[in-house]
């Protein structure tokens, strides 16, 4: 760890410079092997072109305006049976029958795709090149359907194969019913229990709305699965007038901890992250999910989603909050409610791009990924079932 910055401040003591010296030390050995292996896939430029690493067909970063794009233009896994051989799947999970206002999060997925291409595997801060420190893939979309119960059995026996397989997955929405079979996927492969820390303006936790499990109601249904207790749920960010009073009845009635955007400015983001860290880990938490609304942040800076809310967090606010979280390790992170046909120049999607490709840089600052020894699970696909 750098030493604190003293008085008088210089331009070495900056971050910023720190930042610069820590790139230095950064391997080049994946890039460069990727690099070298497109000239036999793209084949060689034209004999004009002077920069020998350009080939005749984009199959690179490179340029970002061009390629089939997957998340940060990683591997395309088309065989899901061979998961396991990677430390990170990005999963795409295009479904929106749970909305009760705008639909359009189908399209979240391919909206964060696309405006992925726009960043490289480098984050400045950290000084951390994701090629170079963990194994990724795009695993694609899970196959939902027009049909809200049988779309939940499909992500959870996704999720289940994923995780279960000792990979970690960012999973992509979609709308915020997601929640649940999210972690039902989950669940069965923890030997202990999880926390929760859902970061929204909506508290999300009434049964049912409109006499079906929506985008309202993924933390009912969460925590009544036996190893994801309510009293360790905690839900950063809520407030304003979306948010249904049977929900507040049964967080009160179940314990869980309610932190609205009123205590964030009061008390500050690092002090938020303390109080947030410390109940979803009480007790015989093993795990922690990390749920993502991007209608968590003020609607002026994400106009892409469902459901916009004014007075939310600012981006950079999110951000930090998003790191703290990550900084203590995650099972996992999912980012809903990005519906890119309300988007402007794609800023909502690029942040939801942004808040998971931070949180996995700070994962592998941390040491918490790469593992250095998968946990797989002997439970089975679908040891989620009855939950």
């Amino acid at each position: 760890m750098p030493e604190p910055a003293k008085e008088p401040l210089t331009p070495e003591q900056m971050k910023g410079y720190l930042a610069a010296l820590k790139e230095e030390h950064i391997p080049t050995k994946e890039m460069d092997k990727h690099v070298a292996s497109l000239q036999d896939i793209g084949l060689p430029a034209a004999d004009s072109i002077g920069d020998r690493s350009i080939t005749t067909f984009s199959r690179g970063e490179l340029p970002h305006y061009a390629g089939i794009n997957t998340l940060l233009k990683t591997k395309y896994l088309e065989d899901v049976t061979n998961i396991g051989d990677y430390d990170v799947a990005f999963m795409g999970i295009p479904f929106d029958i749970g909305t009760t206002y705008r639909s359009g999060t189908r399209f979240g997925p391919q909206g964060m795709r696309r405006i992925s291409a726009l960043y490289t595997s480098y984050f400045y801060e950290l000084g951390i090149d994701l090629v170079e420190s963990v194994k990724m893939c795009d695993v694609g979309d899970v196959f939902t359907i027009g049909n809200i119960e049988k779309s939940f059995d499909q992500v959870s026996r996704a999720v289940s194969h994923v995780f279960g397989n000792g990979t970690f997955p960012f999973l992509m929405g979609g709308d915020h019913s997601l929640g649940y079979p999210n972690v039902r996927g989950i669940a069965p492969h923890v030997d202990g229990d999880i926390g929760i820390i859902h970061i929204d303006r909506h508290i999300d936790t009434q049964e049912k709305d409109m006499d079906e499990r929506m985008h309202t109601c993924p933390w009912f249904h969460a925590t009544n699965i036996p190893n994801a207790p309510a009293k360790n749920l905690v839900q950063v960010g809520i407030g304003g007038w979306q948010v249904p009073r049977p929900g507040v009845q049964v967080a009160r009635d179940r314990g869980s901890t309610i932190i609205s955007m009123d205590d964030v400015d009061e008390h500050g983001i690092d002090k938020i992250a303390d109080i947030a860290l410390e109940a979803a880990w009480a007790g015989n938490v093993k795990q922690v999910y990390l749920s993502f609304d991007i209608d968590s942040v003020d609607c002026g800076f994400v106009p892409g989603t469902g459901w916009p809310e004014p007075g939310g967090f600012l981006p950079r606010e999110v951000l930090k909050l998003l790191k703290r979280v990550a900084k203590e390790g995650i099972c996992a992170m999912e980012v809903v409610e990005v519906a890119p046909a309300y988007d402007t120049s794609d800023i909502t999607a690029l942040l939801a791009v942004r808040a998971m490709l931070d949180v996995l840089a700070t994962l592998v600052d941390e040491g918490h990924l790469p593992k250095q020894k998968k946990n797989k699970s002997d439970k089975g696909i679908d040891a989620w079932k009855g939950t």
